[in-house]
């Protein structure tokens, strides 16, 4: 009856190691469509409009998992469900590795969407097994970790498409995550349950949230091509505001919500995620456009970049991101969450509009994201880490998995008005869009990102992001 009023054990820092180690794993396998998007699109003969839902489709299913991780986490343990989400994670990533066309590589991004919740539960672990300072540490640590991840893959994704197949740019983070697994579950001991309140999943929740998000990246991703039947956007748009209405309704009358939206009604909260979201946009839009910009042919107004020189491209910029984690943290500690924020907001959107301006050179692509990458990383990380240790021990999961869902919402969102603006732009019989299209889409992203400095007045200057 007292076993799981017992204070949970400590772990060492070979623990910490093993949960970075899966962090850098799944950021890597998270990571690898983007630099190598404009080689999938010629193998699987894809449009830019679905050259963007692949990019996001992942993004989809982590913003649907990861609240349901979350909550599950501080309910029965994170560890428990961080093991078994990695399965899934697993036979994604198999499936991917696989996938011998367009339909079957989307179900293998599905599956490996699951990751996305995986943070959040790491964030459990690291304050169950870890003392307050240490966690706080931790949760940095493995923030930036999922991040280096992400460097990673950018890097090999490319020669390995090139050199051996884009099956084996799939398999071999799945091997690594099955390897990392596999260790956190040898060395981390299992977490007290936090809240056995015996309150089923959401059902009714999680099918309305997974309604409302395949609505709106259908609206955003068929709007070029149905401008000229109004009626056929109308009724989506009436589909999506009901499914907004009805999901609404439904977590405010649950007993045990997927998202609790008390929470979520919170200061802290709602600026959390305002900003993140508008960030994750202006991320998403130039991860989603820079690779394109590079793959455009020579001949026209692009590089004719291949796979592996867009991975080299992106470099500096995912190391950049992976800088981002540590200097946020200090940031944070130095001058408040506010001044990091407001700084990483003002960064951004200079940067995008930048890249509006001059975008004719290499380099002018590599700089512009390198600020884009840091600005992204010092908001984002400064948002996640300060939300996760001002909630109440058994809320971490929950109340991250809020910001994270944001994020990937953001990503998506991003990344389909990108799609949307290259296939709208893009003339009958011509495989390259309008310059024009780049353009528009960096001035929006950087409006939008500036806009969002008003939020950022009515922060507080600490660590209460």
């Amino acid at each position: 009856m007292t076993a799981t009023l017992a204070p949970p054990k400590r772990v060492g820092k070979a623990a910490v190691a093993a949960l970075g180690a899966l962090a850098v794993a799944t950021g890597a396998l998270e990571s690898v469509v983007t630099p190598t998007l404009p080689l999938l699109q010629r193998e699987l003969d894809m449009s830019p409009a679905e050259g963007a839902l692949l990019s996001i489709v992942l993004l989809i299913t982590g913003a649907l998992v990861t609240p349901i991780a979350g909550r599950l986490g501080d309910r029965y343990g994170g560890k428990r469900v961080l093991i078994r989400l990695m399965a899934v994670v697993s036979a994604g990533g198999l499936v991917s590795a696989l996938a011998p066309n367009l339909p079957v590589l989307l179900l293998g991004q599905v599956l490996q969407g699951a990751m996305v919740g995986a943070l959040p539960l790491s964030f459990i672990l690291a304050r169950a097994h870890l003392p307050a300072d240490e966690s706080k540490m931790a949760i940095g640590v493995v923030s930036g970790l999922f991040v280096a991840g992400g460097m990673a893959g950018t890097l090999s994704a490319g020669p390995v498409a090139e050199n051996l197949s884009r099956h084996w740019m799939f398999a071999l983070p799945t091997i690594a995550v099955v390897g990392g697994t596999l260790v956190v579950n040898r060395l981390f001991p299992h977490d007290p349950p936090g809240r056995p309140d015996g309150a089923g999943v959401d059902w009714p929740g999680l099918l309305l949230l997974s309604g409302t998000l395949v609505t709106l990246m259908l609206v955003l991703a068929l709007a070029p091509d149905i401008a000229a039947q109004p009626l056929v956007l109308g009724a989506l748009v009436v589909l999506l505001a009901a499914f907004v209405t009805a999901w609404v309704a439904v977590e405010r009358r649950a007993s045990s919500p997927m998202v609790d939206l008390r929470m979520l009604a919170r200061p802290t909260m709602w600026k959390a995620c305002v900003l993140t979201f508008v960030m994750c946009v202006g991320t998403s839009l130039a991860v989603y456009l820079v690779p394109q910009l590079f793959a455009v042919s020579a001949g026209a107004y692009g590089f004719g970049a291949s796979a592996t020189e867009i991975g080299l491209y992106l470099l500096p910029g995912a190391a950049a991101a992976a800088a981002a984690g540590p200097i946020s943290g200090i940031g944070v500690r130095r001058f408040g969450s506010r001044a990091v924020v407001t700084t990483g907001i003002a960064l951004m959107a200079v940067a995008l509009i930048g890249l509006a301006a001059a975008h004719s050179e290499v380099w002018h692509l590599v700089l512009g994201k390198v600020l884009i990458s840091l600005a992204g990383g010092l908001c984002v990380t400064a948002l996640v880490t300060s939300t996760a240790m001002s909630a109440d021990r058994g809320d971490t999961g929950i109340a991250t998995s809020l910001v994270l869902v944001t994020r990937v919402i953001g990503y998506a969102v991003g990344a389909q008005v990108g799609g949307a603006l290259l296939t709208a732009a893009t003339p009958a019989g011509s495989k390259i869009p309008a310059e024009s299209a780049f353009v528009t889409g960096f001035v929006i992203a950087g409006a939008v990102t500036a806009l969002s400095l008003l939020v950022t007045r009515t922060m507080s200057k600490g660590v209460d992001a």
